[in-house]
């Protein structure tokens, strides 16, 4: 009964995009000089992006397994992006936004607002996606600057994705291994491929983890082989760029801090 009540939520949102395209309160506006864009890390491979117009959040999760001690990131956003319907990365139930925020959850080109969204499609596993299938990856530019999300995935980029991604200003890349995440190693090797300018690591193990089913590797994993590269570790969960902070040459990571310590807005509303 939920998977039917939610493939109808999907297919609904999907109409939406398609048949109305300009309806919605998802507004494009060309990137002025120094326009931000913030980014909120939510958790594992969930993310919100938003600049003055519009917020994207990308894979929202149910709190399980790795993501066991997440916070639900039922979060107020325009759109969602998800590229599985697993529930690390793919549960769009709770959302109160109004009016309700529009869903992609499949490949292909999307015009919202002016603004193109692209979903490229990719195998989640090793295994030519017999495991755990399609991923979606999600490409889109926000105040000017080009963001890609992996989502999670452990196949190599074919030539064919590495043309249609080009090189990105922002990469969000897995790093933690296990079936469906790249391994620190080829996260590395992923890197080498693509270029990005800024590259923030995601789908790692931290204390949100339930140690008895989360079979993937910490950060410090990922950073050890990426010697050579500059890190900068932020010590809170939201960063803000703008165009001229993008490097021109060669690549800086960015390692968000989750902020274990907050308080759910559910636990303040139930008391």
């Amino acid at each position: 009964m939920k998977r039917r009540k939610f493939i109808r939520y999907l297919q609904a949102s999907l109409l939406a995009v398609i048949g109305t395209g300009l309806t919605s309160k998802f507004h494009y506006s060309q990137a002025q000089t120094g326009e931000s864009l913030t980014i909120k890390w939510l958790g594992h491979t969930c993310f919100l992006f938003e600049d003055a117009a519009t917020k994207v959040l990308v894979n929202p999760f149910r709190p399980i397994g790795c993501t066991a001690g997440y916070r639900n990131p039922t979060v107020d956003t325009d759109l969602i992006l998800i590229s599985s319907r697993l529930l690390d990365e793919g549960v769009v139930e709770g959302f109160t936004s109004n009016p309700p925020p529009m869903l992609l959850y499949e490949p292909g080109v999307y015009q919202v607002d002016n603004r193109q969204i692209q979903g490229i499609r990719t195998t989640k596993d090793r295994e030519g996606g017999r495991r755990f299938g399609t991923n979606v990856a999600w490409l889109w530019q926000q105040a000017g600057i080009k963001i890609l999300h992996l989502g999670g995935l452990a196949s190599p980029i074919g030539i064919e994705e590495r043309i249609l991604i080009g090189r990105p200003d922002l990469l969000l890349i897995p790093v933690g291994g296990g079936p469906k995440s790249y391994t620190p190693l080829e996260a590395k090797q992923t890197l080498e491929v693509l270029k990005p300018r800024i590259v923030i690591p995601t789908h790692y193990k931290t204390e949100a983890a339930d140690e008895a089913t989360c079979d993937i590797a910490p950060i410090e994993e990922f950073l050890s082989v990426m010697e050579g590269t500059p890190v900068r570790v932020v010590n809170q969960d939201t960063i803000s760029i703008t165009r001229a902070d993008v490097p021109q040459e060669g690549s800086v990571i960015e390692v968000l801090s989750y902020g274990f310590d907050q308080v759910s807005p559910d636990s303040l509303g139930s008391n």
